[in-house]
């Protein structure tokens, strides 16, 4: 293994984990109703798609694209589906931005959000190209 393979395998470890931790938070209940909280009113819709079950969803997509980080022929559709996913995540965390006397410690400010985001981004970029 090159240096760079290295690297990229330590990422993909690292990024699984924490991927992995971020979507089982998805199912303790009371995360939950918080993370379903934070989907903006233009985007609440009832019935399967009602936000509790986007929480659920979406929950499942970090849990699998972190288990598809690990494993190698997975890895690049795993990293691009992250790529996806914190996009299209990221109305709810500024909509959370917007609001942190609703929503406490998660409600981290639109900027350094912004930048962790692209910044995650990247890391995936980096572990799978």
């Amino acid at each position: 293994m090159t240096p760079f393979e290295i690297v990229q395998l330590v990422l993909r470890v690292l990024l699984a984990v924490v991927f992995i931790g971020m979507g089982a938070n998805h199912f303790r209940p009371k995360l939950a109703r918080g993370m379903a909280a934070m989907i903006p009113p233009g985007l609440r819709w009832s019935g399967p798609l009602r936000p509790l079950n986007l929480v659920y969803f979406t929950g499942v997509c970090e849990i699998a694209g972190g288990v598809g980080l690990l494993v190698p022929w997975t890895a690049f559709a795993a990293g691009i589906a992250l790529v996806l996913f914190l996009i299209a995540v990221f109305p709810a965390n500024h909509f959370a931005s917007e609001h942190p006397e609703r929503f406490g410690a998660a409600a981290i400010p639109f900027w350094p959000r912004y930048i962790a985001q692209l910044v995650l981004i990247a890391m995936i970029l980096v572990a799978v190209v």
